[in-house]
């Protein structure tokens, strides 16, 4: 597999800011939102010292919520425990060119204590502990995924004042494939492939999607931990780069009515010797048997596990029949009613997870797809024939329709306290629980266009 250019070594860094190419690093790590968070630091200082021991941040970032408000019921960090430190350490192994922030390279770091213990209920952390539990088995995790975004004419803090509402989508009409609309957004989405690219990724494409100004970017699947780290950085990156245009581009699950914003994930497992473990071309459907119980302990953990894949409250809205996003726990070939879609043949047979959205936080989306996986592969899972047909209007088992159902059959699940541990069960329970109080306590503008006047 082809990988592009822009990762750096130390060796490279050092020259660059010799030169004064390079000024600033950024020392970054994905939250439990899925948001980038981290520091610039001098570049001089990361090579004198940084790269070596990291740099401390407070471990309040894994205890806030989407408005960075600390809150309660977190063992790991709270007043009572004084909001200290931990420490980012840098993996050089991901030093790379960020195209767009001119004087700047970003490294992605993993979480730990100050006694140097790892921090468990980091996102990273969390997949980076599945992907141990496949090499003590022999085998490696492949993955892609597939984000799509809507783009607005108004800038970011254009669209903060009109409270997002009244923005000016940058296409008037469905451009799902069409090439015409989606030509005055491409100096806007050439950039961020080019800069993208230019950071290491592998761009295949951009191709128009359903809704108005929805746009989806693809890139070259790659080993998980990578394409999970890409995901991070390319998300806030076009977040960045539009900005810069004077736009704004939206990853949540359903900003309207329309089709929301999917995050397909695309996985497939080979063996640490790079066999083709999830392919037999002896069976009638090419499919080996792992790969089948692979499949069928995904059907058999996916309702609770669906908190990874749907985190907030708005993920559920997406979950509507006859919109290409799945209602019905079914796996199918080459079938986009179900929720699991198996293609590709040889090396490239893969199932395609639909349940996730735009706002998934990837790495713990993934961590859950190995974690169901490993359960059907342990214990030898049969795997139910295909579905067939429209899913939509099936009797088969639904998608968890709510953050609090999910969230409960979370709590409950044996496949996520044995492949998680206790501690990032209960971290991440706490998560959707203070979701839900702030959704319950809110006024939505739903409730007063109905209630204002007519009640």
């Amino acid at each position: 597999m082809t990988q592009a250019s822009g990762f750096i070594t130390i060796a490279q860094l050092t020259e660059q800011v010799a030169t004064g190419e390079v000024d600033t690093v950024i020392v970054a790590f994905t939250d439990m939102q899925g948001r980038l968070v981290g520091k610039r630091v001098s570049a001089r200082l990361f090579l004198e010292d940084i790269y070596n021991h990291g740099a401390e941040c407070c471990n309040y970032l894994l205890a806030v919520d989407v408005e960075m408000n600390t809150v309660e019921g977190y063992a790991m960090s709270s007043w009572s425990r004084g909001y200290g430190d931990m420490a980012m350490i840098p993996d050089l192994a991901t030093l790379r060119q960020a195209p767009w922030l001119p004087g700047a390279v970003l490294v992605t770091a993993d979480l730990h204590w100050l006694d140097e213990a790892p921090v468990v209920a980091s996102p990273r952390q969390i997949l980076k502990q599945q992907l141990q539990r496949l090499a003590d088995r022999g085998l490696s995790a492949f993955v892609g995924t597939e984000l799509e975004f809507i783009v607005f004419e108004d800038s970011y803090r254009e669209a903060w004042k009109k409270g997002y509402t009244d923005l000016i989508p940058a296409s008037d009409y469905n451009i799902d494939y069409a090439l015409l609309a989606s030509t005055r957004m491409e100096p806007l989405l050439r950039e961020i492939r080019l800069a993208m690219d230019g950071a290491g990724m592998y761009c295949e494409g951009v191709k128009g999607e359903c809704n108005l100004g929805q746009q989806e970017i693809a890139f070259r699947y790659d080993e998980a931990l990578a394409t999970c780290d890409n995901h991070s950085i390319y998300k806030n990156g076009a977040k960045e780069i539009a900005d810069a245009h004077g736009k704004s581009l939206t990853f949540m699950a359903k900003f309207n009515e329309r089709e929301g914003n999917s995050c397909h994930i695309h996985i497939s497992l080979r063996g640490t010797d790079g066999t083709a473990v999830f392919a037999d071309k002896d069976a009638a459907d090419g499919m080996s048997q792992m790969f089948k119980h692979f499949l069928a302990g995904q059907l058999a953990g996916m309702r609770e596990l669906t908190l990874f894949s749907a985190p907030n409250i708005n993920s559920y809205k997406r979950y509507v029949d006859g919109s290409f996003a799945p209602t019905a726990i079914a796996w199918g070939h080459d079938n986009r009613t179900c929720a699991l879609r198996v293609v590709g043949r040889g090396h490239g047979m893969r199932v395609e997870n639909r349940v996730p959205g735009g706002d998934v936080n990837q790495y713990l989306a993934v961590a859950a797809l190995i974690a169901a996986g490993l359960h059907g592969i342990d214990n030898e899972l049969e795997l139910e024939d295909a579905f067939e047909g429209n899913a939509y209007v099936s009797d088969m088992v639904r998608v968890p329709a709510t953050l609090r159902d999910s969230a409960a059959l979370f709590g409950e699940s044996a496949i996520a306290r044995e492949a998680f541990g206790d501690e990032v069960v209960d971290h991440y329970l706490n998560n959707a629980r203070i979701e839900i109080a702030a959704y319950d306590a809110a006024i939505t503008d739903w409730e007063r266009v109905r209630g204002f006047e007519r009640l």
